[in-house]
């Protein structure tokens, strides 16, 4: 497996409810002095209570930070992610956490619309809150699906270009973002929240320009589907063999085994976790490997046996 990015150990300094299901924790390092800086639609990835890692983005102020601060969503599916964040992320708690880094950076333009969609509000209050102190023009639509659903809700009603919708979990109470996306400008667009807020943008701006439409999406692969069946991973260096089941990953289960791993997104698209495969039917499921790759190598955050069962060269 690939060597993770140096990590920073940090003690949870503050935890804030912002809804029933969504906390704010804000992150200290426990050596103290300067955090590594970041810009506007950063995250990091942070070892959970229970050991999986997970990216959440960066809300505070990058330029020189001395603490970290993100919201975390209970999932109501959480294989260990935001679960343990909630239920056992309590101040004075220590997480080691990976540098920050950005896959969703903001690019100089005369304009901005920025598109968020529940939990998915975080990288683009962070945007947000950086134009308003730039003093740069731009446009926000925060979906949610009640009031009492949503996070910052009246820091983003202050910003005067900013409108709030819920819709009630009602389909046909949708927001409707063909008249702001209907003549493309100059703007750049910005959107983050769940897969069908990001279907609809991107079906609506089909006939924008390439490059002036970004979307931030954590998760990449279903790494659990409704079809999955379970599998056994055989170790090649003990012989010991490990139940994979129809819920979790082979990282997942290696790891409710004892079995120590080296992981970074967990999403496979990162490659850390990539290991040897020694024998068995792969399904790859990741976004990194080469095609040359796939005969001998697997992702074991996302990627799952095809049929029969796997060996793995750990």
């Amino acid at each position: 497996m690939d060597t993770p990015n140096e990590r920073i150990e940090m003690k949870i300094a503050g935890r804030r409810s912002l809804t029933p299901e969504i906390a704010e924790f804000t992150l200290a390092p426990t050596a103290g002095g300067t955090l590594p800086g970041f810009t506007p639609g950063a995250h990091i990835t942070v070892e959970t209570p229970d050991g999986a890692m997970r990216r959440y983005s960066l809300m505070n102020d990058g330029v020189e930070p001395s603490e970290y601060v993100i919201a975390v969503k209970r999932e109501p599916n959480s294989r260990g992610g935001s679960a343990s964040m909630h239920d056992k992320a309590v101040e004075g708690a220590t997480l080691s956490v990976e540098p920050p880094e950005n896959d969703f950076e903001l690019v100089d333009a005369p304009k901005y619309i920025l598109i968020a969609g529940g939990i998915g509000v975080t990288p683009i209050l962070s945007m947000a809150r950086h134009l308003q102190k730039q003093g740069k023009p731009f446009e926000m639509v925060y979906c949610t699906r009640t009031a009492e659903d949503t996070a910052y809700l009246d820091e983003v009603k202050g910003f005067e270009t900013a409108t709030v919708h819920h819709d009630e979990g009602e389909l046909d109470n949708f927001f409707d973002f063909w008249d702001l996306l209907e003549n493309p400008g100059s703007e750049h667009v910005y959107c983050c929240g769940p897969a069908p807020l990001m279907e609809e943008i991107e079906a609506l701006t089909g006939h924008w320009t390439e490059g002036r439409v970004h979307f931030e999406e954590f998760n990449a692969v279903d790494v659990v589907r409704e079809d999955d069946e379970p599998f056994k991973v055989t170790l090649k260096e003990s012989g010991r063999e490990i139940e994979v089941p129809a819920d979790r990953s082979i990282l997942e289960a290696l790891r409710d085994a004892g079995i120590e791993t080296v992981s970074s997104c967990e999403s496979g698209t990162c490659g850390t976790c990539k290991c040897r495969l020694v024998a068995g039917e792969p399904d790859h499921r990741d976004h990194v490997l080469m095609d040359e790759e796939k005969a001998d190598h697997i992702m074991i955050c996302v990627s799952r046996a095809k049929s029969g069962d796997l060996t793995l060269d750990l």
